[in-house]
């Protein structure tokens, strides 16, 4: 197996300014597949923006999780990273969904097999945390010194599916996400956060989707007197038309809760709309009663390359520059993506009514934004109302302050970090809007 690396510039406002690179994918065999993970995944931060004193975290794989059904997609057991806090944080617990995107059918299923977002066996055995998982103070103002779990994912459906056969038309494939949750939270709380005082629950992009979807069920796990609140990080991902009027992310979604028989999560929402509908961020906040904060850009990287502009949908590359490079986008691309933002700030209309709640809405050209020191809390940081986002997060969940702020449209942040991708050929190899 060989591994290739899709290179991403971190720049700031001028198209030379580029200051470092992430995301990671694995080649399988010479059908070059790649996954959601090519330029989004967690444990890599952008390197000239990682601190050498991190902390490399061992990998737990889940105790009889053969015996719960916690499996990944190939049989093997899930597994996680745990870092215990000291101090004043020994009985505070920080938990992060990992992210990786999703597949749609059996075979994209089956091509994760053979990577970490299909099986422990290609898990790295030790991960640095970064950002708002860092146990340096000066990176991590508020959570340093708690204890932080990385939940590793492996199931392809946002830790949600659940199938009880695993033989799906000749194919060995184990979809049991919920399962994976559930024995996981049982694990943890026999490992101490059963006595936590303070809980937070998080997840980035397909992660996000399952802090969403999983943040009240973890407000159960614990007392009552127990702080518990929750954090999705690029995860509110919108049921919107593309560029030519096609619901591409609902079709998407509907393979997967099909596949997965994610639609058990949601009785009572598909008993009035499509499965897929119920699977929204935007249709699960109406039932959510656990403070949330919201963290997105209002031109996600992955939303405008996906959601808005799949490739299927541009067969004449005409978004490609754009898609690449949010600065060479055109004026009516421009005034498409100002669309774009007011479509999320809508669809956020029913957070607004949470007084509970927060939320950070930039204008950056970026997905994901609490896993890299750079973009989580750094003197270089993006900034909205002269605050980074830990300190905007922070200021949330210890109720220093109401925090509920949107940024005004692109390009009018100059402390923003926009993503540019490196060129066409990789950018083309390496995304898809069905192979994710």
């Amino acid at each position: 197996m060989a591994v290739h690396r899709l290179r991403l510039w971190w720049r700031r406002r001028r198209p030379y300014a580029a200051a470092g690179a992430a995301g990671a994918f694995v080649v399988v065999s010479a059908a070059l597949v790649l996954t959601l993970s090519s330029w989004l995944r967690e444990d890599e931060a952008p390197r000239s923006f990682s601190s050498d004193s991190a902390d490399l975290v061992d990998l737990t794989l889940l105790k009889n999780a053969k015996e719960k059904g916690a499996l990944c997609l190939d049989g093997s057991p899930a597994g996680y990273h745990l870092q215990r806090g000291f101090g004043s944080g020994s009985n505070s617990w920080l938990l992060h969904l990992e992210g990786g995107g999703w597949c749609r059918s059996l075979q994209s299923c089956a091509l994760r097999k053979l990577t970490a977002l299909g099986s422990s066996n290609y898990m790295e055995r030790q991960i640095a945390f970064h950002g708002i998982l860092s146990n340096i103070q000066s990176q991590n103002p508020d959570f340093y010194n708690w204890n932080k779990v990385k939940i590793r994912y492996c199931d392809g459906a946002s830790f949600s599916g659940d199938v009880e056969n695993e033989l799906q038309n000749g194919t060995t494939l184990f979809f049991r996400g919920q399962r994976i949750w559930e024995a996981i939270m049982d694990e943890l709380l026999g490992e101490g956060l059963a006595e936590a005082k303070q809980a937070f629950l998080t997840g980035c992009s397909s992660g996000g989707l399952a802090t969403y979807v999983h943040c009240d069920n973890f407000r159960a796990l614990l007392p009552k007197d127990v702080t518990v609140k929750c954090l999705a990080d690029g995860g509110f991902f919108l049921d919107v038309n593309d560029i030519i009027g096609k619901r591409s992310m609902r079709s998407l979604y509907d393979d997967v809760v099909h596949l997965q028989e994610v639609g058990k999560r949601f009785p009572n929402c598909i008993s009035v709309m499509e499965p897929a509908q119920c699977f929204f961020p935007q249709e699960i906040v109406k039932n959510m009663k656990t403070p949330t904060f919201i963290l997105n850009s209002a031109y996600d990287a992955w939303q405008i390359q996906h959601v808005l502009a799949p490739n299927a949908s541009d067969p004449q590359d005409s978004w490609l520059s754009c898609k690449l490079d949010i600065n060479k986008c055109n004026s009516s691309q421009i005034e498409i993506l100002q669309g774009f933002r007011a479509d999320l700030l809508d669809a956020l209309s029913e957070v607004k009514k949470k007084r509970a709640w927060g939320m950070f809405i930039d204008s950056c050209f970026v997905h994901c934004q609490t896993l890299t020191n750079n973009t989580w809390h750094s003197p270089s940081s993006p900034r909205l109302n002269n605050k980074t986002i830990a300190e905007a997060v922070g200021d949330w969940y210890f109720d220093r302050r109401v925090v509920n702020e949107i940024d005004c449209p692109f390009p009018c942040n100059p402390t923003c970090h926009n993503l540019v991708f490196v060129s066409p050929t990789i950018y083309k190899a390496g995304l898809s809007s069905s192979v994710i």
